[in-house]
């Protein structure tokens, strides 16, 4: 019997020609719909899939042959892990393949915001040469707090050594840091937000962190921190945060990821609370990209393919 897999999104080729070089039937359905996906589900012994298809267990119990979910990127808040376990579906996630494009693009983010170079670019491109409006601030001397020591908030505290910054970082299932990280300093919730003048999350999104960054959080923190986010949009709580800019608790934010990441779809609730951040001029914003390079999109490849066949699957 053939073997078959389904890719469901844009993926290197790299991925396409190991599965076929392991003799996979390959249906390679990047334009695919969620609809489109339960139909056909059944004649496929794995699945290749992004954030627009969620392995439900409604899903998965149509699956009847198989045997692994791959997901490109981190986030596995879009299977049903629990029942995928109970069916002997292997999931499988490449945090290893985006971490390092996900930890450059928040230092990217940091670095637009802090030197307002947004607005630097539209001020010389309309020939305006306003130059004290867009004094600065440098990060070196600065408290930075992250929150999450996976492969992401890893990556991003490596970039800082030799910055002349003080990392403190909290992860409350980690214990010691890692041993390459000497430049950091592991401490609690409470000290990291008292000292940190700038805060990036890093967390999956799970019932634990749903709306982690909140009122409450945001009030323990220092006067004119800045919040990054690059994780899930619903780590943080978007109109408690549009308050905090607002009443000038927070300097700025940087965010790559939003609740609802679909604009054609917003409620009028939304619409309104979206307007308020995207009129905010010390806020910087990106559409989900932060894991989005060439580097990153062969690498995570590669790295679905090595954990198929370290669990033989391929």
């Amino acid at each position: 019997m053939t073997r078959k897999v389904l890719i469901t999104d844009y993926v290197h080729p790299s991925l396409v020609d190991g599965f076929s070089h392991k003799g996979f039937e390959v249906h390679y359905e990047r334009d695919i719909s969620y609809d489109q996906v339960q139909k056909i589900i059944s004649q496929y012994e794995g699945v290749v899939i992004n954030s627009k298809v969620k392995m439900t267990e409604e899903v998965i119990k149509k699956a009847a042959n198989l045997k692994f979910i791959a997901r490109l990127g981190s986030g596995l808040e879009i299977v049903d892990l629990a029942f995928a376990e109970s069916q002997n579906v292997a999931v499988i996630n490449s945090p290893e393949g985006n971490r390092n494009a996900v930890a450059e693009h928040a230092l990217g983010m940091l670095l637009a915001l802090s030197n307002k170079l947004i607005s630097s670019h539209e001020n010389v491109r309309s020939k305006k040469w306003n130059r004290e409006a867009h004094r600065g601030f440098e990060i070196s001397g600065k408290n930075i707090g992250i929150i999450g020591l996976g492969h992401t908030g890893t990556s991003f505290a490596e970039k800082f050594a030799g910055w002349g910054v003080k990392i403190f970082a909290h992860d409350k299932y980690l214990k010691e840091k890692p041993p390459h990280l000497d430049h950091i300093n592991l401490v609690s919730l409470n000290e990291l937000l008292e000292k940190s003048e700038i805060i990036s999350f890093h967390l999956p999104l799970t019932e634990e962190t749903k709306y982690y960054c909140n009122d409450a959080f945001l009030a323990k923190c220092r006067d004119e921190v800045i919040i990054m986010n690059t994780s899930r949009g619903g780590v943080v709580n978007l109109e408690h945060l549009l308050n905090a800019i607002t009443t000038k608790k927070l300097k700025g934010a940087c965010l790559d990821v939003f609740e609802n990441e679909k604009p054609a779809t917003y409620t009028e609730t939304e619409r309104i609370m979206y307007e308020r951040l995207f009129n905010m001029d010390n806020v910087i914003l990106s559409p989900h990209v932060a894991g989005w390079t060439n580097e990153s999109l062969e690498r995570i490849s590669q790295v679905i393919l090595k954990k198929l066949e370290s669990i033989m699957l391929l």
